[in-house]
C-alpha cells in the first residue's frame, strides 16, 4: 500500500528528497520499523534517531526523514519533529472522511478502540485510529501521518497533563466530533483543582471543524463548564448520561454476568444491545460512542454489535484465567493506569463478581498533587462497598489507605510490583476474583504477567 511517496513527503514538510521512494507505513521507534516504513529520526533529550538510521534501513525501511546528512533514501528537513507535525497536517488535509477526537481523565483509550470497532463493523476497512496510547505531541501527528488517504472514519486519542497541550493537539487533528469521556482527578499535581482539569479537557473543542459536534458527559459536575468551553466552537452540543435529560441516555440498563443489556435513546434513534464489558463506567462509555457514531452518520445497529463483541484491552479490563492446581481464578487486568474515579469504577466491577474471595491488588495513584494522601485513604469506602476480602497494596503512596483499612479489611502492604507478584502467588486460590490496578509507573503489568502465567 502506498501511504506516502518521497515527493509527497518533501512537499508536505518543505524538505528535499534524495531519491524517489514509496513508504507504506511510518515509525519513529527504530525497534518498530518494518519493511516499507518511513523512519522518522527524531532528536530527543536522551537519544537521537539519526543514530539508528542504519538499523532502520537494515530492517527494511523504504526511506528516512532526517535533519542531518545520512546515507540511503531520505527526505531532509530542518527539524524532524516539526516535519512530523507537517506530515500529520497534510494527512488530515487530504482525508475527506469524518474525524473523531477523544479525550478525558478516564476511558479515552477504551472509547477510542471501541469507536474504531463500531465504525469498522459498519464499513469494514475504512476506519483508522491511533494505536496504543499514542496521544501526545509525538503520538498524535504520527497517528495522523499513518492514516490512509481513503479513510472514511479517523479516531484519534488526545491526552494532556498541562494546560494548553490539548489546544495544540486538537488543531492538528481538526475533529468533526470531539468527545470528553469524563473529568476526574488525574494529573492533579499540575492543576489547581478538578475545575482546572475540566478547562484543560475542554480545549479539545477549540479544534472543531465548522459544523462540528461536541459530546459531553451530562452527569459530570463539570458539565456546564464543558458546555461553555464548547459553545464558541461547536455547531451542536450533545450530552450523554444516565439522566433522561441528557441527549443520549439509557432508557434501561440491566447487568447480565460479564455484560449489560442496554436500551439507549439517541437524538434520532433507539438502540438495544448487550454491552460486552461490565461496569457503570462502560455504560457511560457506550453512550458516548453511540452519540459519536450517530453524529458522523455511522451504522448504529453495527455499532451495537461491535459493542457486544468488545473484550477488555490489556491493562484496561482484560479478563484472564489464573490457572491453579485444582482449578482457576479470575484475573481482571486494569494495570495500565489509575486515578480515584477509575479505581472506584473498577472496584465496583470486582464487587459484582461471584467469587470465593474478592482480592484487590492496588498500586499507588501517581500525580494527584496535594490531595494524594486523602484520595488514597478514601479508597477504603469503595473497597468495603465491593466486599473485598483481601487488599494487597503496592507502593509507598498507599500508606494512608493501609491506615484506613486497619481493623476493617484484611490487607498487606508491599513496596513494589516484584514483591506484590511474590505475595499474590501465595495468596490466590481457586475460585477467587482478582483485580490488579494501579498507575502505569508502579509496574503492576508484571504482576498480571506473573499471575496469568502461573500454573
Amino acid at each position: 500500500m502506498s501511504l506516502w511517496s518521497s515527493t509527497e513527503i518533501a512537499a508536505a514538510t518543505g524538505g528535499t528528497a534524495s531519491t524517489d521512494f514509496i513508504a507504506s507505513g511510518i515509525a519513529f521507534d527504530s525497534r518498530e520499523v518494518g519493511h516499507g516504513d518511513l523512519f522518522v529520526a527524531l532528536k530527543g533529550e536522551a537519544t537521537d534517531g539519526h543514530c539508528f538510521v542504519a538499523q532502520a534501513l537494515a530492517q527494511g525501511a523504504a526511506g528516512i526523514l532526517v535533519s542531518d546528512p545520512v546515507d540511503g533514501p531520505h527526505v531532509r528537513v530542518t527539524d524532524t519533529a516539526r516535519a512530523l507535525d507537517a506530515l500529520g497536517t497534510a494527512s488530515r488535509r487530504r482525508m475527506a472522511g469524518k474525524v473523531i477526537g477523544v479525550t478525558g481523565s478516564v476511558g479515552k483509550t477504551s472509547v477510542k478502540e471501541a469507536l474504531y470497532a463500531a465504525l469498522d463493523r459498519g464499513t469494514p476497512g475504512t476506519a483508522h485510529r491511533s494505536l496504543k496510547s499514542y496521544n501526545n505531541h509525538v503520538g498524535v501527528p504520527l497517528s495522523l501521518s499513518r492514516m490512509p488517504r481513503e479513510t472514511r472514519y479517523g479516531i484519534f486519542e488526545m491526552g494532556m497533563n498541562h494546560a494548553g497541550e490539548l489546544a495544540q493537539l486538537t488543531r492538528l487533528v481538526r475533529p468533526d466530533v470531539a468527545i470528553v469521556t469524563a473529568v476526574a482527578l488525574a494529573h492533579g499535581a499540575f492543576f489547581a483543582d478538578e475545575g482546572a482539569i475540566a478547562d484543560a479537557k475542554g480545549e479539545i473543542f477549540q479544534g472543531l471543524e465548522p459544523g462540528g459536534t461536541a459530546i459531553i458527559p451530562y452527569d459530570s459536575p463539570h458539565r456546564d463548564r464543558l458546555i461553555a468551553a464548547a459553545r464558541p466552537f461547536a455547531s451542536q452540543i450533545v450530552t450523554f448520561g444516565r439522566d433522561r435529560a441528557a441527549d443520549v441516555w439509557t432508557r434501561e440498563s440491566i447487568g447480565r454476568g460479564t455484560g449489560t443489556l442496554i436500551a439507549a435513546r439517541l437524538r434520532g434513534a433507539e438502540v438495544t444491545f448487550t454491552l460486552g464489558q461490565p461496569g457503570a463506567h462502560w455504560v457511560s462509555n457506550a453512550l458516548a460512542i453511540l452519540a459519536a457514531v450517530e453524529a458522523v452518520g455511522g451504522d448504529l445497529p453495527a455499532a451495537g454489535l461491535a459493542l457486544a463483541e468488545m473484550t477488555g484491552l490489556a491493562g484496561r479490563g482484560r479478563r484472564l484465567p489464573i490457572v491453579l492446581p485444582g482449578g482457576e481464578a479470575l484475573l481482571i487486568d486494569e494495570a495500565y493506569n489509575a486515578n480515584p474515579a477509575s479505581m472506584r469504577a473498577t472496584l465496583a466491577v470486582l464487587g459484582g463478581e461471584k467469587a470465593a474471595r474478592r482480592i484487590a491488588i492496588l498500586g499507588s495513584m501517581r500525580e494527584l498533587g496535594p490531595s494524594e494522601a486523602q484520595e488514597h485513604a478514601a479508597l477504603a469506602g469503595p473497597i468495603a462497598a465491593a466486599g473485598v476480602d483481601f487488599a494487597l497494596l503496592v507502593g509507598s503512596e498507599m500508606e494512608p489507605l493501609a491506615e484506613a483499612l486497619e481493623g476493617t479489611t484484611e490487607f498487606a502492604h508491599v513496596a513494589d510490583a516484584a514483591a506484590a507478584a511474590e505475595e499474590a502467588r501465595r495468596l490466590i486460590g481457586v475460585g477467587d476474583a482478582v483485580l490488579v490496578k494501579g498507575s502505569n509507573s508502579v509496574g503492576l503489568a508484571r504482576v498480571v504477567d506473573a499471575l496469568a502465567g502461573a500454573a
